[in-house]
């Protein structure tokens, strides 16, 4: 019996040795050492954790407690053109000093290759800088706007090129009070306020001389909600308070916003615009004069900040590491 023992153990140990030497020659192949056998040096390594896409601003549900008579908003998402929001974003509200970006853009794009007058282009900077009244009626003029009431009821030349330039679909004269052609009190909605911060972001309403020249200017708005005059105030609120720090790093955020408060219905009426190279993002509403123009401020302020996307502090996703076999 012994030699047939001694056979079976010689076997045996061929078997066990080949299995052993399988790994570790597999490994030289591979380049690795081969040390630690089966469950070792031969595993696949673990998947790192995949890194998050960088912040934006995208669709999602957005819930505010406002108290007021009219609250919209609108997203457009400027890769692929696509635009949502409220379900009311194509109900319009009254622009205020928002429209002056577009009222500068459509001046320069009429200026071609030329100059404007040294009068005027201060006039220009003021009105978005410093949302001066006085420097935006002077851009209106020299524009081909008029105060008066077009045939029709029809929108004045300026408002009219918004309207066909930028595709502007809800867009349309307001009247205010008995009063009608005043260029503030266009009646514009959400969606076609997004549309617009588009067309000034893509060289369409300044044309391609102007277009940097007016977008640097727009991220020069300066002044909080507490320094405001009789005929221009500080415009720097809203949209960009509910930015995070990891936005505002990847670039630029064009603003404009409008706000008035106005004694023919008690209201304010506030309309906020911002716009990167990824998004456009309009908040507009009407609410009690008594809530003051800092509580506008903050209802555009969280509709940014609920857009976010990823949310900051989302957890990092890891990859499942598919089961491995012995």
């Amino acid at each position: 019996m012994r030699p047939r023992v001694t056979m079976v153990l010689a076997i045996v140990a061929v078997l066990v040795g080949g299995v052993m030497l399988v790994p570790a020659a597999y490994a030289k192949f591979a380049g690795g050492s081969g040390e630690g056998g089966i469950g070792g040096g031969g595993q696949v390594p673990a998947p790192s954790p995949t890194a998050p896409a960088p912040p934006t601003l995208a669709d999602a549900p957005v819930s505010v407690k406002f108290d007021g008579e009219f609250f919209s908003w609108a997203l457009m998402d400027r890769a692929t053109g696509t635009v949502t929001g409220a379900k009311n974003m194509n109900q319009t509200s009254s622009t205020e000093s928002m429209l002056k970006a577009w009222i500068v853009a459509d001046y320069l794009r009429q200026l071609g290759d030329k100059e404007p007058t040294a009068d005027l282009k201060k006039a220009a900077i003021l009105a978005i800088r410093d949302s001066d009244d006085d420097g935006a009626n002077r851009v209106y003029r020299a524009a081909g706007g008029s105060y008066k009431p077009q045939p029709g009821g029809q929108p004045d030349p300026v408002i009219a090129r918004a309207i066909r330039l930028c595709g502007l679909t809800d867009t349309r004269p307001g009247r205010v009070a008995g009063y009608m052609g005043w260029w503030s009190f266009t009646e514009m909605s959400p969606r076609d306020a997004a549309r617009l911060g588009d067309c000034i972001a893509d060289g369409r309403a300044a044309g391609p001389k102007w277009t940097k020249w007016l977008l640097s200017e727009m991220t020069k708005v300066a002044g909080s909600v507490k320094q405001q005059g009789q005929r221009s105030g500080g415009g720097r609120w809203g949209i960009i308070d509910g930015l995070p720090a990891t936005i505002k790093a990847q670039g630029p955020v064009h603003m404009k916003n409008g706000w008035t408060q106005l004694a023919y219905d008690g209201n304010w009426h506030v309309s906020c615009l911002a716009f990167t190279d990824k998004w456009s993002l309009s908040v507009m509403m009407r609410y009690p004069a008594r809530a003051g123009l800092a509580y506008g401020a903050k209802m555009c302020a969280s509709v940014a900040t609920q857009l976010v996307t990823p949310q900051p502090g989302a957890a990092l996703k890891v990859p499942q590491q598919p089961a491995g076999k012995l």
